[in-house]
């Protein structure tokens, strides 16, 4: 009686088996048929890719000027909308004066010299400088990095003319002296 208990049982895990890997098959193939598409980066240069920068005593550089979208290989779909991507190098080149770096933003112009608005929802141009509290004394360096979405209408052909940087920075005066002590030792 034990033994045809034990061999429906074998039928019966048996067939188990055989439905988990048939079920199984069939969801690798689900799988397959629905994968999502490869997302791959396409990168626009700007010309030229990098721009010298005077604000009164600040001066440097804006560097590595790219644009970057990210579609689906092949349909050519944006996944990621176009965004701006450089490195801005700053200096205090004033003798008197100390400076904080606050925030900056970034405007794209036309060849008739008009703003290019960004699509609706995209966000903001605006950055935030991550050493804010840090002063620049004269002399002082600060770099940041700039990510901030670029219209998709500026990638067209003679669209995009100036990117035009605005800076905000909180000036304060800087002075140095000397104050003499009068000591003597004591015996």
């Amino acid at each position: 009686m034990i033994r045809r208990y034990a061999g429906r049982a074998l039928v019966w895990v048996g067939a188990g088996l055989v439905v988990a890997g048939l079920v199984a098959c069939s969801q690798q193939d689900q799988q397959a048929s629905t994968s999502p598409s490869q997302v791959v980066d396409r990168n626009f240069s700007l010309t030229p890719a990098s721009a010298m920068v005077k604000a009164s005593f600040l001066t440097g550089e804006l560097r590595d000027m790219t644009v970057q979208e990210r579609v689906e290989q092949g349909t050519g779909k944006v996944v990621d909308p176009p965004k701006l991507r450089a490195t801005l190098k700053l200096k205090n080149t004033s003798e008197n004066q100390a400076v904080r770096p606050v925030s900056g933003t970034i405007e794209y112009v036309d060849a008739e010299g008009k703003p290019i608005r960004l699509a609706e929802n995209r966000g903001d141009v605006t950055f935030k400088f991550s050493s804010y509290q840090e002063r620049l004394d004269p002399g002082m360096e600060v770099t940041q990095n700039i990510e901030v979405p670029f219209p998709a209408a500026a990638l067209k052909e003679q669209k995009l003319r100036d990117i035009r940087l605005e800076l905000a920075y909180i000036p304060t005066p800087y002075k140095e002296e000397v104050v003499s002590i009068p000591v003597s030792v004591g015996k």
